[in-house]
């Protein structure tokens, strides 16, 4: 025997009343006649061959078979809604520009991306890399999407994540160890580039400027050779390379907080690719 099939509907107004524990409240509720209500209740419970309320002249309390049957209601309601948003917002297109910082956009954020274009395939994605210093200047503009590393304590954008500062080397020399000591950084306007300078100096630490690129892998390359100390984040640390600490004679470094930025007037596309990004990216509070 094929199981009754449960009407939405039906179990919407099935809802309603329990919750309202009223058929004239759950009415008003649902924008429809008290008769209407009573009716879908009755045709659900005759499917169901159950008595789903224990009805007064003062009162309307669920049966037994009525609290069982609850919680899958408002479970099958839900995975309905689900269904049907889902299902439309698959027709969503658009086109969304997002900046990323370098490690992030080649390490974090395309198996993201991959997910989202699965759910939106209409979606055009176009993202560039770089330094995301002068990035968030060009909301609007050039992006409307920018995630973003900032100094800790920034209100600017919604706050993703934090991440640790630190010296990286080759794991196969101790080029910590020379004086004064190469470094390979990225180019002016860099945070990283900042601390890394500014650490130095108050170290008292002779240093010299060995290399200098864009390009992260470029100067991950130069101090996997051995020819330099870098700075990255602790959250994308290339296994290419040994973290350096105090017991290495390296000063600490400060901890950066990874920022989403949204331009005004965000179309509907892009507010879906940065609440997807925020959903994935977001620590907990601690």
């Amino acid at each position: 025997m094929n199981a009754p099939i449960m009407d939405p509907d039906l179990l919407q107004a099935f809802v309603a009343v329990a919750e309202h524990r009223s058929f004239t409240r759950a009415a008003s509720a649902l924008n429809r006649t008290q008769s209407a209500v009573s009716m879908q209740v009755k045709r659900l419970e005759e499917r169901l061959q159950a008595e789903l309320f224990h009805r007064s002249t003062s009162s309307v309390d669920l049966s037994a078979a009525g609290e069982g049957l609850l919680g899958y209601a408002r479970r099958i309601l839900s995975l309905n809604a689900e269904a049907v948003g889902r299902v439309r917002a698959h027709g969503t297109d658009g086109r969304v520009r997002l900046g990323v910082m370098d490690d992030y956009g080649t390490m974090i954020v395309p198996p993201l991306l991959k997910d989202f274009i699965a759910g939106y395939p209409l979606i055009h994605v176009e993202m560039e890399t770089g330094l995301t210093s002068t990035m968030t200047d060009r909301l609007g503009e050039a992006y409307d999407l920018v995630i973003a590393m900032h100094p800790e304590g920034r209100v600017e954008g919604e706050l993703l994540r934090t991440e640790q500062a630190v010296w990286a080397a080759s794991t196969a020399h101790r080029v910590e160890e020379l004086d004064p000591l190469p470094v390979a950084l990225y180019p002016q306007g860099c945070l990283f580039r900042s601390w890394a300078m500014q650490a130095l100096d108050q170290a008292n630490r002779p240093w010299r400027l060995a290399f200098v690129s864009h390009s992260l892998s470029a100067v991950e390359a130069i101090a996997a050779q051995g020819l330099a100390v870098t700075v990255v984040k602790s959250g994308t640390f290339p296994p290419t390379l040994r973290r350096l600490t105090a017991r290495d004679g390296m000063p600490r470094l400060p901890r950066a907080e990874i920022r989403l930025h949204r331009a005004q007037n965000l179309s509907h596309a892009a507010s879906l690719l940065a609440d997807h990004l925020v959903a994935a990216l977001r620590q907990p509070a601690s």
